[in-house]
C-alpha cells in the first residue's frame, strides 16, 4: 500500500527561505509609481530608465540583498525595497543633473587659482557675456558695410589704445599665442633665446617644447643665470628668424645674474633686420606699483621700447577671461592673422565679449580697484578681512556643531598662476580645529559642503583664507 503525505496548508508548501533579491522591483513596476511619473515629467524617459537600471543592478549585487531571509520578512519588506530603490533613483538623478562645473568658495588663499578658474570676471564683462549668449551678435559682421567683418575688431581698438600697439589679435590662451607667433615668424628657422628664460609653467607647458611644435629651431644662448648681448650677437646667422625674450613670471633668479634688456635686443634686431618678440606671460596693462604691488612689465612699455610682437594672458593679472593676446607692429600682426593655424585657435563670442568688457574698464572706469575683481582681491585691506572673519565665526560654529574650534590667525596669501611669484600677501584666516578630526578630514568635510569650500592645510592645521571672502554669509554653507 502506498502512503501519501498530506499537505495541510499552502504555507507548508512554501520554502522556508527565499532570496531577498526576488523582492527587487522591475523597471516596469517602478515606471508605474507616482514618484517616477513625476520624474518623467521633468526628464527624458531614456535618461530616467537608464538611471533606474543602474540602481536595480546595484541592489542585486549588494551584499545585504544577497543574504537569505524568511518569506514573511521578504513580503513585509517589499514596500521598503521599492521605496529604497526609488530613493536611490532620485539621488542618482539629483547628482547626474548637478553641473560638473560647480561653484565653490575660494578660501584657499590663492587669488588666481588655476584649478578654480583663475580671474573672476567684472560685472560689466558678465553683462556682455550674457548678452552675447542670449542673442545674435556682430561677431564677424560689419554693420556699416553689411558684409562679413573681422572678430578682432571687437577688441582691437581697445587693445591698441591701452598698449600703444599698431594692431592686435586674440587666440584662446597664451600658449596658443606663443605657438602661433613662433610658427608665423620663424617656422624652419632659428629662434635665439636665453637659457635663463626657457621656462616651464603649470601643466608642463615648456617654452622649448612649444618651439618644437611651432616648427622653429631653438638656439639657446648664455647660461642659466647670466646672458649678455654678445651671446645673442654671436648666435645670429643666415638661418635666424627671430630674437625672443621671455619674462620669467613664475620664478626669480637672484644673486650673480645678468640679462639682456629689451632695448638692447631691439637695437640688435634692427641692425640685423630681425623681428623681436617678448612673451610677458601674466601681462599687466597698468603699473601695479601704484596699487602697492610689485612691479611687473607693462605691455605699453614693451611696445614703446620697440618690441615687434608681445604676447600675454587675459586671465591672469589682466583680470579677464582666458585668452592669448598678441599685439605689435601692423605687418607682423597681419602675417599672424593669415596663418591657417589661427583659425584653430580663435576665441568664441563669449570670450571676446568678456574681454571687451574687461578692456573697457581699463579705459573708462574711474575706480579700477572697485570694478575689477582681481585687483580688488590683490589690494584688499586686512581690516576688512578681519571684520568679515569675526562675523563669520558664529555662523560657522552653528553649522559645524560641537567640538569644533574657530580662531582668527595671521597668514599669507599668494597671487597664483605664476604671477608675482615672490610676493606674499598679508592676510587673515580662520583656523578650524577639532580634537577628534585631523586637518585633512576637516578639509574633506568643507569640500563636501554645499557649496564646497576650498581651504588649505598648512603647517599641520586647516585654514580658511579670508582674502576672497567678502561677506560672512559666503561661509554659512550646509554640511
Amino acid at each position: 500500500m502506498v502512503v501519501r503525505k498530506r499537505v495541510h496548508s499552502t504555507e507548508q508548501m512554501a520554502p522556508k527561505s527565499r532570496d531577498p533579491r526576488s523582492q527587487i522591483p522591475s523597471v516596469d513596476r517602478l515606471l508605474q509609481t507616482p514618484r517616477v511619473q513625476e520624474l518623467l515629467s521633468c526628464y527624458k524617459r531614456d535618461f530616467v530608465v537608464g538611471e533606474m537600471r543602474l540602481v536595480l543592478d546595484e541592489l542585486r549585487h549588494a551584499p545585504e540583498t544577497a543574504a537569505e531571509g524568511s518569506t514573511t520578512e521578504c513580503r513585509a519588506s517589499l514596500a521598503g525595497v521599492e521605496d529604497a530603490a526609488l530613493d536611490r533613483v532620485e539621488e542618482r538623478i539629483r547628482r547626474a543633473t548637478m553641473p560638473r562645473l560647480r561653484r565653490v568658495v575660494n578660501a584657499s588663499g590663492v587669488v588666481l587659482h588655476t584649478n578654480l578658474g583663475r580671474a573672476l570676471l567684472a560685472d560689466e564683462a558678465i553683462s556682455l557675456v550674457r548678452e552675447a549668449a542670449a542673442h545674435p551678435v556682430t561677431l564677424e559682421y560689419d554693420l556699416a558695410r553689411g558684409t562679413r567683418g573681422q572678430r578682432d575688431a571687437i577688441v582691437e581698438a581697445d587693445l591698441a589704445a591701452l598698449t600703444g600697439a599698431d594692431a592686435a589679435t586674440v587666440v584662446n590662451n597664451n600658449a596658443a599665442a606663443v605657438l602661433l607667433a613662433l610658427n608665423t615668424l620663424s617656422e624652419g628657422r632659428d629662434v635665439v633665446v636665453s637659457r635663463g628664460e626657457l621656462i616651464e609653467i603649470g601643466g608642463s607647458f615648456r617654452i622649448p617644447e612649444i618651439m618644437t611644435k611651432s616648427g622653429a629651431r631653438l638656439r639657446e644662448v648664455g647660461t642659466t643665470n647670466r646672458t649678455h648681448i654678445d651671446d645673442y650677437r654671436a648666435a645670429i646667422g643666415p638661418q635666424t628668424g627671430l630674437l625672443l625674450k621671455v619674462h620669467t613670471s613664475n620664478y626669480r633668479i637672484i644673486g650673480f645674474t645678468a640679462s639682456v634688456t629689451l632695448d638692447d635686443l631691439v637695437t640688435l634686431g634692427r641692425t640685423h633686420g630681425l623681428p623681436v618678440m617678448e612673451d610677458l606671460g601674466s601681462g599687466a596693462l597698468v603699473d601695479l606699483t601704484s596699487y602697492g604691488l610689485p612691479q611687473e612689465p607693462v605691455v605699453s612699455d614693451r611696445i614703446a621700447r620697440g618690441g615687434d610682437v608681445v604676447t600675454f594672458s587675459g586671465d591672469k593679472l589682466l583680470g579677464g577671461p582666458q585668452a592669448g593676446i598678441i599685439v605689435g607692429k601692423q605687418a607682423v600682426i597681419e602675417s599672424i592673422r593669415k596663418n591657417p593655424l589661427r583659425r584653430a585657435m580663435r576665441p568664441g563670442k563669449l570670450d571676446l565679449a568678456a574681454l571687451e568688457g574687461t578692456l573697457r574698464l581699463y579705459r573708462q572706469s574711474p575706480d579700477l580697484v572697485a570694478s575689477l575683481p582681481t585687483l580688488r582681491w590683490l589690494t584688499r585691506p586686512v581690516a576688512e578681512m578681519e571684520a568679515v572673519g569675526q562675523a563669520a565665526i558664529p555662523l560657522l560654529a552653528e553649522r559645524l556643531g560641537a567640538g569644533f574650534r574657530i580662531d582668527m590667525v595671521n597668514s599669507e596669501s599668494e597671487v597664483g598662476s605664476g604671477a608675482l611669484p615672490t610676493m606674499r600677501l598679508v592676510t587673515r584666516a580662520l583656523l578650524i580645529s577639532h580634537d577628534e578630526h585631523f586637518p585633512d578630514d576637516i578639509a574633506r568635510r568643507f569640500r563636501a559642503a554645499d557649496p564646497p569650500v576650498i581651504g588649505r592645510v598648512s603647517g599641520g592645521v586647516f585654514l580658511l583664507d579670508l582674502r576672497g571672502i567678502f561677506a560672512p554669509e559666503e561661509l554659512a554653507v550646509s554640511f
